[in-house]
């Protein structure tokens, strides 16, 4: 009885068996033709926009990696004050921090340029040209290393680098130490910020390094994107945004909210700089490789590249695809990309959605 029971629940029963394996093969031929779409949009064909487009495929999470943080991260042996920002924010801008009087940190990194200087190759101590361009500070907070060519390791000695160096600000620390007790504001300033220090060289590298954390870039169509709002970039943003995560590989080096490895690559431009090299001569990927920037707030930084030699971001968008110099140091990364007109345009569409309202910083009152 109880072995016919099963029998007739069984065969009762068959067609819910059938319906779930007719189920079955179509769900496996819905993933293989999702796999084959994808695979598709990986090498960069032309129906990459329409599979990258939907959340299936897993755009939605890949635009995830590019959210904004919600906090500043300041280091444990020099945690954010209001008081230590403040006096940091009067000595960016103070030009009596440079032994000739007329230069200060703004010079070369204003908030006007994208907090450069808008000039191919800086210039220091009595207007000489340096070697490189000046690079950006936004978002420093979130930066590992530091300079061109990853010399510092970190934003407090990045902070006094410059004012003390000969071609740059040309401020002895002794002497920019005598002049600061001079200014009894200054005096005040540095006794409320740093009780235990005063004036001196370790509550300069803190208060400098401080301000220059809380330099971050605007919120951006990109941002208004990637939080939902399909209406704050055009189309063609948006198929720029899959170039640069699939063909022109673009996210192989600039990745994450802040869009840079935080590395250093040689990507073939013609110069004679070695660049990270001077520090590793023996590690030939590292002859002349600079530093990954930062790719926000990028349509105010022009010219591009350490040397500034780009101009505009066409022609960033034309160097990378071409794969510039074929030599033994370039990077894997890099090389000739095959990239058609239009996903060249879409490319720069979506680089320009990445700036955010124009940033503005009110020079603060000087102590005298």
């Amino acid at each position: 009885m109880h072995w016919r029971g099963q029998r007739s629940f069984a065969v009762e029963n068959s067609w819910l068996l059938q319906s779930c394996f007719v189920s079955l093969i179509a769900v496996l031929f819905t993933v293989l033709a999702e796999t084959k779409a994808l695979a598709e949009a990986l090498v960069g064909e032309t129906r990459t926009y329409d599979a990258l487009s939907r959340p299936e495929t897993g755009t939605e999470a890949l635009k995830q990696t590019y959210k904004r943080p919600g906090l500043i991260p300041f280091p444990a042996d020099n945690p954010y004050t209001p008081k230590k920002a403040a006096l940091g924010k009067k000595l960016y801008f103070d030009p009596r921090l440079s032994s000739s009087g007329t230069q200060s940190c703004a010079s070369c990194h204003s908030p006007a340029f994208g907090w450069g200087d808008g000039l191919s190759i800086a210039v220091g101590d009595k207007m000489e040209k340096l070697a490189r361009r000046s690079p950006t500070i936004v978002n420093a907070a979130w930066g590992s290393i530091f300079m061109w060519d990853g010399r510092v390791p970190d934003l407090e000695e990045q902070a006094l680098g410059p004012i003390m160096s000969a071609s740059e600000m040309n401020m002895p620390i002794d002497a920019l130490l005598v002049r600061l007790s001079s200014i009894p504001g200054y005096r005040s300033l540095f006794a409320e910020a740093f009780p235990e220090y005063g004036v001196s060289v370790q509550a300069i590298k803190q208060a400098l390094a401080t301000y220059q954390r809380t330099i971050v870039s605007g919120w951006a169509p990109f941002d208004a994107w990637i939080e939902g709002d399909e209406m704050a970039i055009p189309e063609e943003a948006k198929r720029g945004f899959v170039v640069f995560n699939t063909k022109a590989k673009c996210s192989s080096c600039h990745a994450g909210w802040n869009f840079t490895d935080d590395s250093f690559h040689d990507i073939g431009l013609p110069s004679p700089d070695m660049g990270r090299g001077k520090f590793l001569p023996t590690i030939v990927k590292m002859q002349h490789a600079f530093k990954t920037p930062g790719l926000r707030e990028i349509t105010s930084r022009a010219p591009y590249m350490h040397d500034g030699s780009i101009d505009t971001l066409s022609k960033v968008v034309e160097h990378y695809d071409d794969g510039g110099i074929n030599r033994e140091s370039r990077s894997d990364l890099i090389g000739p990309l095959g990239l058609t007109e239009a996903e060249k345009s879409d490319l720069v569409a979506f680089l320009k959605s990445l700036s955010g309202e124009e940033t503005t910083a009110i020079v603060p009152e000087l102590p005298r």
